[in-house]
């Protein structure tokens, strides 16, 4: 499906805030309350919005260890890759897990509240996955960019 300017503006001005009203969307496209709620909810059913959700804050949560973990396979098999997948879905600490080309295999992204959390993470929880070759970790020292907006407009 092609969407218009006026999808595409509705979606930006979503991921910049989804807690704004029908109201002040329909003022920000030019279009009364009732269209923008119909275009809303198309693009909800059709999957352009997934879902909506709160950024929180890290590092009030005490979760301000930010770690890139890659991670090797030691056997590349459809069963060993869709084990691994599923023991990765069930760690929070986890954030996001992508499977990557090159060296190695994924890349984690792990949110903890330090580094002896870390270790415990490493030890207890990561290390009990089997199949894994090597993890090699990649502490985050600072973040500079950090955003969630598609660029869509």
């Amino acid at each position: 499906m092609t969407l218009d300017t006026i999808d595409l503006r509705i979606l930006n001005l979503l991921q910049l805030n989804a807690k704004l009203t029908n109201k002040d969307i329909a003022q920000k496209v030019n279009l009364s309350p009732t269209p923008v709620f119909e275009r809303i909810k198309k693009l909800e059913k059709l999957g352009f919005i997934e879902k909506y959700v709160a950024i929180l804050n890290a590092d009030l949560l005490e979760k301000s260890l930010t770690v890139f973990c890659n991670i090797t396979l030691k056997e590349h098999t459809k069963e060993i890759g869709n084990q691994f997948v599923k023991d990765i879905k069930s760690l929070t600490e986890v954030t996001e897990c992508y499977n990557i080309s090159g060296d190695y295999d994924f890349l984690l992204k792990i949110q903890v509240a330090d580094m002896k959390a870390y270790q415990n993470f490493v030890l207890n929880r990561l290390g009990e996955i089997q199949n894994i070759g090597s993890a090699h970790s990649t502490f985050v020292m600072g973040t500079i960019k950090q955003s969630y907006l598609l660029p869509i407009i």
